[in-house]
């Protein structure tokens, strides 16, 4: 039994709120040596905000291809979705980050995951040489 209550527990500290926002800051911005350094002194590489973005999603969507690398190799997961059901691989398809795309894929990230799905959003924009990626053609 744990004598925390909801307002004294880690997730509820304004200090441990105002740290997670600014490293949500670092990953939408693209400021990678910082991010990685805050990963590599424990926060945790698939941090999530409240709408589920995750840091790599943050990275991905916004088109910051180091930071996208720095967290999946210090154990960001490529297929974790937010909320909505939105996964890095569609986010970076959506925003047209071939090499996103292309990094994602290499760390594992499933196409098929998520709703719109990488493969769905890339049948929408047109985008043939995705599909033909996703197949392995």
């Amino acid at each position: 039994m744990s004598d925390q209550t909801p307002e004294t527990e880690p997730a509820h500290d304004p200090e441990v709120l105002q740290l997670a926002a600014k490293v949500f800051d670092l990953a939408r911005h693209g400021d990678t040596d910082t991010l990685a350094a805050y990963v590599d002194a424990g926060v945790p590489a698939n941090l999530t905000n409240d709408r589920g973005d995750s840091l790599v999603m943050l990275a991905a969507y916004h088109g910051h291809l180091d930071a996208v690398v720095a967290l999946l190799e210090r154990g960001a997961d490529p297929n974790r979705s937010n909320d909505r059901g939105q996964t890095p691989l569609a986010g970076a398809v959506f925003k047209g980050e071939d090499e996103i795309v292309r990094t994602l894929l290499a760390h594992g990230a499933d196409p098929a995951a998520g709703a719109p799905s990488a493969v769905e959003a890339a049948g929408v924009f047109g985008r043939q040489d995705l599909l033909e990626l996703f197949r392995g053609e």
